[in-house]
């Protein structure tokens, strides 16, 4: 358990393909767990980790995806990354470099170079007692910067390694130089200094000397590793879909049973007595909604997803709405407003139970449902009598309405006479915008209606 709540980790055997199905198979999991209703969901409580390997490549563990939709982004990601990596491979080997050149090359001070230098952040690290080193790596100009897809290159592997281990900000090398504030004659006195010829690649760090050795060391053991294609390794998953560096593979040393826990074996009976009471699975739930509400399959499943299956039929229930409108409401609208930016997690089951009781009522229009949610989700810890009130959707009178449309009648009457359908269209837009969230539309309409083509020869189409 972590923190006192129990974890529980699902494992598939290496049987996964593509992108594409590794997302099927996380949802597949996903909705399984939450047919029990005894999952977590949410940022923080579910994460998936990753363990993805191609031909002549390596198994690489990654860890912490959080988003399912960007499952199939870091496979591909990560898949174009050791393709990357391969290809370098074969390019180190064609220039001839060797893991021998890379072990006896000397690291260099060259805080001398850039003692004048409009670097900030070189001007900083020297003015605090630090030093610039490098590392000249035979061979490897022009392949440090080589970008596969945005923010795949051994650069930043380099770089992801040097922060891992050593904790330094970051490093330099020359396939990025002239930049960041390091000018083209202070590169081309590093080049002269380190000997380096159009195919090599120069490394800078700087920052108190042991750390920086210590970063520059990681970058040749890094380096060496290139020359052999992809090493085996844990990476975190980013946001963008890409990894970065976390620790090596761990060992068959760490693949040891859990020595403080003894197996508990499960009774076969007790197996058994556990499929029997196993709940419905989410593909069943979604086909009895359907069947008892009337909905489609995909609001069915979207209500699921959203997890408001509880709070929809409660509503139903006690309310007597309009099982469409409420399911529109909860998934429709509740989804449209939230791609908007609204925190619609805010508005509360007890307020949407009442808006809908108000709907039941004739109290509420189901139209003001958008503008109510948006105005509660702006305002947490108000509540729905204080949305109604500053949004102005007091109930009117039904005499009220009446005596409006009769202005709106006599205001249009040639149009009335002449072409009752166009009218009908004019008279309801005007009722709308008076009324708006006040009057159930369905009952504008009827009265629209009923009023226009009784005062015409025509039918009502």
């Amino acid at each position: 358990s972590r923190l006192g709540i129990p974890l529980i980790e699902v494992s598939t055997a290496p049987v996964i393909t593509s992108p594409e199905e590794a997302y099927k198979v996380a949802y597949a999991i996903g909705r399984i767990l939450r047919a029990t209703r005894k999952v977590k969901r949410g940022i923080g409580t579910v994460r998936q980790d990753l363990n993805i390997s191609i031909k002549d490549g390596a198994l690489i563990e990654i860890k912490g995806v959080q988003e399912l939709d960007l499952l199939p982004k870091v496979v591909e990601l990560e898949v174009i990354r050791q393709l990357h990596l391969l290809k370098l491979r074969d390019e180190l080997r064609k220039r001839g470099v060797s893991e021998e050149d890379l072990r006896r090359e000397p690291i260099k001070d060259v805080t001398a170079i850039f003692s004048k230098t409009r670097s900030k952040i070189l001007k900083r690290k020297i003015e605090r007692g630090g030093v610039v080193l490098a590392l000249r790596l035979k061979g490897f100009g022009g392949l440090l910067g080589l970008e596969a897809a945005p923010g795949i290159r051994l650069g930043a592997e380099f770089a992801g390694r040097a922060r891992a281990w050593s904790e330094v900000e970051g490093i330099f090398h020359t396939d990025e130089l002239p930049g960041y504030g390091i000018s083209k004659e202070e590169v081309e006195r590093l080049r002269a200094e380190l000997d380096a010829g159009e195919l090599d690649a120069v490394v800078l760090v700087a920052a108190e000397r042991e750390r920086a050795e210590d970063a520059l060391e990681v970058v040749r053991e890094r380096a060496i590793e290139a020359l052999y294609g992809v090493p085996s390794e844990t990476r975190g998953a980013r946001p963008d879909g890409t990894t970065v560096y976390l620790r090596p593979r761990p060992g068959a040393a760490r693949m040891y049973p859990e020595t403080d826990i003894p197996p508990l074996p499960l009774p076969r009976e007790y197996v058994e007595e556990l499929k029997r009471r196993l709940p419905p699975t989410l593909d069943e739930v979604a086909e009895s909604l359907s069947k008892r509400y009337g909905l489609s399959k995909q609001v069915a499943n979207e209500l699921i997803d959203s997890e408001r299956v509880e709070v929809f039929e409660k509503i139903v229930e006690e309310t007597g709405a309009q099982p469409s409108v409420v399911a529109s409401t909860l998934v429709e609208h509740m989804k449209s407003l939230k791609r908007e930016g609204f925190d619609v997690e805010k508005v509360s089951e007890e307020d949407l139970l009442k808006f809908f009781k108000m709907v039941s009522r004739g109290e509420l229009a189901k139209e003001a449902a958008p503008e109510v949610i948006k105005w509660l989700a702006e305002n947490p810890g108000r509540k729905l009598e204080d949305a109604i009130d500053a949004l102005g959707l007091k109930p009117v009178s039904l005499e009220e309405v009446e005596s409006k449309l009769r202005e709106l009648l006599e205001k249009h009457r040639e149009l009335v006479e002449t072409n009752p359908r166009k009218a009908a269209s004019t008279i309801m837009g005007e009722l709308m915008r008076s009324y708006r969230g006040k009057v159930d539309g369905a009952k504008l309409y009827k009265l629209v209606s009923r009023a226009v083509y009784g005062q015409s020869a025509a039918r009502p189409p």
